[in-house]
């Protein structure tokens, strides 16, 4: 019985690990949304204002780690001509191009 509880454990552990990580990704994520919303409001005229919404969704959903890192660190500090170059790079995802299509099909034709 011992033995089994020992086995266990780690396999416990790992567990409440990854819910740690991914209830800290989840709040990085939903930070970078301030950066990407005023990014796309003051960076990305052609994005109408309707828009604004599905685009950031779509680029904080498909935005690697690191770039979600830089995205937070910019909803702090503010955005910057680096701030729209992460965009513009995850808006070129096929996979970002995809979520705009299905949650905005007008977004095809504006970006």
């Amino acid at each position: 019985m011992t033995r089994l509880l020992l086995l266990s454990a780690p396999i416990l552990l790992l567990g409440a690990c990854a819910d740690v990580m991914q209830a800290s990704d989840q709040a990085a994520r939903n930070t970078s949304k301030t950066a990407v919303n005023e990014a796309m409001l003051t960076r990305f005229p052609q994005v109408p204002k309707e828009l604004v919404v599905p685009f950031t969704d779509c680029v904080v959903e498909n935005a690697l780690p690191a770039e979600i890192n830089e995205l937070t660190q910019d909803a702090v500090v503010g955005v910057d001509d680096q701030t729209a170059e992460i965009i513009r790079g995850v808006l070129a995802r096929p996979q970002t191009q995809q979520c705009l299509s299905a949650r905005a099909p007008a977004a095809a034709t504006t970006f």
